[in-house]
């Protein structure tokens, strides 16, 4: 709703505002829905200032990071770069996530940091989420053969919501599938498993790997980390994306089985995507044609 009087423009302004900060896992609880603010849309004249409206927003993992009280003051500066969306020919909702953060972490994680060569055997933890999904195309379409393991059979994405379609009681769009089904005949992996139904990872992984893996894309961490590092074969590499599973523990797991990094020369490496900002038109170059050919696609809901 927008009302004009004394040259200004002034739209409703609805936000998703925190209560208290998150603990745990977030609860619909933890924040509400204000729809009483308003904003003006009146850019102050001298300035290059711009008017942003929010159209879509990704509901990724990190996001978890921002709800819990911050242990620092924040490092971004108050004036970033932006930049215009020049290929308009792809939804507009991708650059939430394959031709943004998640698909630049995909790239950069699987082609800079992990170093691969054709014919290696990928192993992908929490594979059908935003960035593993994408961390598997990759590998695939380079030649490697690529295996998942999801958390649970029935998955609950929460990929993506349309701002526009928030209500009070409904913060995210929720779609149930069958994440194994996903990562093996949508995503084109070639093996898939549920971690959660294998008793003995270590069994499964050797199961699926008898020769070792020669790439670990961790998502996971804890556990899952713990055992791979048992099934790495000599000169393998690690890259470090994330540990989801540790966000809500009061106390991080350990790892123990570290030795077998250098027992086998395994290289580890962790890695944050915006220090790979400037490979962005490169990533470009290689994904916007692969999406236009039907040889990457990229699941989300809203």
């Amino acid at each position: 709703m927008a009302s004009e009087g004394d040259d200004e423009l002034e739209v409703s302004n609805k936000q998703v505002i925190l209560k208290i900060y998150v603990t745990g896992s977030p609860k619909e609880s933890d924040m509400y829905v204000s729809s009483n603010g308003t904003l003006s849309l009146k850019v102050p004249e001298g300035t290059n200032g711009v008017v942003v409206k929010n159209l879509y927003m990704s509901c990724d993992p990190y996001v978890l990071i921002q709800l819990k009280k911050p242990d620092s003051n924040s490092s971004k500066p108050p004036i970033l770069k932006m930049f215009k969306i020049q290929h308009t020919n792809v939804p507009l909702s991708y650059y939430t996530g394959i031709l943004g953060m998640p698909g630049l972490t995909a790239y950069c994680g699987f082609h800079e940091v992990c170093s691969p060569k054709k014919g290696e055997h990928v192993f992908i933890s929490a594979a059908s989420g935003a960035v593993g999904q994408l961390v598997g195309q990759f590998a695939k379409l380079f030649g490697c053969s690529v295996f998942g393991s999801a958390g649970s059979k029935d998955k609950e994405l929460v990929c993506l919501t349309r701002v526009g379609s928030l209500t009070n009681q409904h913060f995210f769009s929720k779609i149930f599938s069958n994440k194994v089904d996903l990562l093996k005949n949508k995503l084109n992996f070639d093996k898939a498993f549920n971690c959660k139904e294998e008793p003995d990872l270590d069994a499964a992984l050797k199961r699926y790997f008898p020769e070792g893996i020669d790439i670990y894309f961790d998502n996971v961490g804890g556990k899952m980390l713990d055992v791979v590092l048992l099934n790495m074969r000599a000169h393998g590499h690690i890259a470090a994306c994330g540990m989801i599973s540790q966000c809500n523990l009061d106390k991080p797991e350990g790892v123990h089985n570290l030795m077998h990094l250098v027992l086998k020369h395994v290289n580890i490496e962790g890695f944050v995507t915006y220090v790979y900002v400037h490979l962005f038109p490169k990533f470009l170059d290689l994904v916007l044609p692969h999406i236009a050919e039907g040889k990457i696609v990229y699941v989300e809901h809203s």
